[in-house]
């Protein structure tokens, strides 16, 4: 019975210290703040604006934006969703594009034999810049914008913005050639 009793009575003490009142609503001041930096992979001018020349021969140039995302003590933040926009975008006409229907014939021939127009978006807003994505494991967050070869001479305002504590954004601008 007596050891019963210290046993109790150390399970007490080491439950009263072990344990500090926390409460949920403050912040604690270890709490580290996420910095996200830019890699536009670009060429940048001396008034701080990027520029991407654009394919003259296709209707859209695809570029990859990429970013880290660290804590102040250097470390990745993995997961964390970030949001893009863009203030470019591009509407499509009637027609999104065909399929070709191929098979073969009686001789085992392989031949196209009919064309289907996918049609009825006219009008449908396109934007030029992906809506959100995640940083992996070591930090790095990656978004693709594809703007059009009308946009020649546009400056494309390519924002993003990310959730810590607080609303973190950032904006860079990148001139069209």
């Amino acid at each position: 019975m007596n050891i019963l009793r210290q046993l109790i009575l150390c399970v007490c003490i080491f439950a009263v210290n072990g344990c500090d009142a926390i409460d949920p609503n403050t912040q604690s001041d270890v709490e580290n703040k996420i910095i996200m930096t830019i890699e536009p992979r670009l060429n940048m001018d001396e008034n701080g604006y990027y520029h991407l020349t654009l394919d003259r021969n296709d209707w859209q140039t695809i570029h990859r934006i990429s970013g880290h995302l660290n804590y102040d003590d250097g470390l990745p933040a993995e997961l964390i969703k970030v949001y893009w926009s863009s203030n470019l975008y591009w509407y499509l006409n009637d027609t999104l594009g065909y399929i070709v229907h191929e098979g073969l014939t009686d001789d085992l021939v392989y031949v196209s034999y009919d064309t289907t127009y996918i049609t009825g978006f006219n009008g449908m807003e396109v934007p030029t810049s992906n809506q959100a994505s995640y940083s992996n494991a070591e930090g790095e967050v990656n978004n693709m914008i594809a703007p059009v070869k009308i946009m020649v001479g546009d400056t494309m305002r390519l924002a993003w913005s990310y959730y810590d504590y607080e609303l973190n954004e950032g904006l860079i601008r990148i001139v069209l050639e």
